[in-house]
């Protein structure tokens, strides 16, 4: 089964509102999902994104995979930014990466 993250439109005509879900990728846009993760309102200015980032990130380390609107808005919210950080701190206190003086 192939779990993505993506959205899922919410909201009135001209209006939308959109949740951010983790689905199996063969249900339809609209259609069956796991979990909520959060929200985003594109037309609500600075409030537009609310997100769950400890769910994100659980989901993220389980495999799936962001559609590619999903991904530029864990980017605006830092949570790939952390993830990679937090991934490469890990990294460097392993002694796995040697860090050039």
């Amino acid at each position: 089964m192939a779990v993505r993250i993506r959205l899922r439109r919410q909201g009135r005509t001209k209006a939308p509102t959109y949740r951010i879900v983790v689905a199996d990728g063969r249900s339809p846009r609209d259609g069956r999902f796991i979990e909520t993760l959060g929200q985003y309102a594109p037309r609500s200015g600075d409030q537009a994104l609310q997100l769950n980032t400890e769910r994100a990130n659980y989901w993220l380390d389980c495999g799936a995979q962001p559609s590619d609107t999903v991904r530029s808005l864990l980017r605006k919210a830092g949570v790939l930014k952390a993830r990679h950080e937090s991934r490469l701190a890990a990294k460097l206190a392993a002694g796995a990466v040697p860090v050039k003086d």
